[in-house]
């Protein structure tokens, strides 16, 4: 069952922030994953106004998406960002049976 990375995040320091966006497509492609939206026209509907970037990243499973986010790659890539570079909130969301 597919699974999405779902990601909003606010750049603080957008020339160590693209140290990080730089890496992360390799990464992301070597665990399966497809980038679906990443960055782009948005329009906040609820909730705060802090983050305006936002990404969705399919994964064929959970634990394959998980594996992308935990591996020693993508830690590596995003302590440029992790040093204040950005702020970001991600979830892992496994796609689910829909019922009526």
């Amino acid at each position: 069952m597919p699974a999405y990375w779902i990601a909003r995040s606010k750049i603080n320091d957008p020339v160590e922030y693209k140290k990080y966006t730089d890496q992360v497509p390799g990464i992301i492609a070597k665990y399966g994953g497809k980038v679906l939206a990443r960055g782009g026209k948005f329009q906040i509907m609820e909730g705060p106004d802090k983050f305006h970037r936002f990404v969705v990243i399919e994964f064929p499973t959970f634990e394959q998406g998980v594996a992308c986010f935990t591996s020693k790659e993508y830690d590596d890539a995003a302590a440029f960002r992790r040093n204040g570079a950005g702020e970001v909130e991600t979830i892992m969301l496994e796609a689910g049976e829909f019922t009526k």
